[in-house]
């Protein structure tokens, strides 16, 4: 039966007893070390250390794997002082050579692009697209604009009003020419050619042509079918640099 409430000064109809189960202390009893270990106590110590060596060696070779991913001939290409997630100070360091042969895999929503750059035409505009493309500048970013004739991307804005901070010298050039395929840089109308935004034709240029400097800076050996299919809902998922 419960106890019951009691008014003031009212003596309590029962009173609480203490407990008279006894509890046993628990004895803990100290774990015994291995014979050898009593007798030789560096052991533990050389256990431990070989332990963290493990860790450590699978962490750099993890880190060396990571390095081996990327060409000894891309080693040079580093970034300009970075001021945002996707600006710079100012133009990116020469770290490509015009003789070398490059050859960038655009990765995007609807497929893989391969493009055969140009330096030997195009050797400022190149560098700048790889160095970009290495460090991941363009993982991420949309098609922002998409016509009948190209598509255009590399906006970290993703208006078209974007770029990373700096403009392009012009880079004229009479071949290739302009057609399905060719890729080149944006440029405003009467502006500097963008330091990221670049465009690749899906057909003929539409009359008259083009009237500026666009750098034509790569041609696309496979996945033009896959240019056809790019609208303003897809986006690249990686660029990827290789030296041939």
């Amino acid at each position: 039966m419960s106890d019951q409430p009691t008014s003031p000064g009212q003596p309590s109809r029962s009173k609480a007893r203490p407990s008279q189960r006894r509890t046993e202390p628990v004895i803990v009893e100290e774990a015994e070390l291995p014979e050898a270990w009593r007798k030789r106590p560096w052991v533990p110590l050389l256990i431990i250390g070989v332990v963290i060596a493990m860790v450590l060696g699978s962490g750099l070779l993890m880190d060396q794997a990571l390095k081996a991913s990327t060409s000894p001939a891309l080693a040079g290409c580093v970034t300009s002082t970075q001021t945002g997630p996707h600006t710079f100070i100012g133009p990116q360091p020469i770290g490509t050579a015009p003789t070398e042969k490059y050859i960038a895999t655009i990765n995007t929503t609807q497929g893989a692009i391969v493009v055969r750059l140009h330096p030997e035409i195009a050797p400022v505009t190149v560098n700048n697209f790889v160095v970009l493309a290495t460090h991941g500048y363009y993982n991420g970013l949309s098609f922002w604009d998409a016509q009948s004739w190209e598509v255009q991307g590399g906006d970290p804005m993703g208006n078209g009003r974007g770029g990373p901070g700096y403009d392009l010298p012009d880079e004229p050039n009479f071949h290739p020419t302009w057609a399905a395929g060719a890729v080149g840089m944006a440029r405003v109308a009467g502006g500097a050619v963008n330091g990221s935004q670049f465009f690749i034709q899906k057909g003929a240029w539409p009359a008259p042509g083009p009237t500026a400097v666009y750098n034509r800076f790569g041609t696309v050996l496979s996945g033009l079918a896959t240019v056809q299919l790019l609208t303003t809902a897809d986006h690249i998922t990686s660029i990827t640099i290789s030296v041939t």
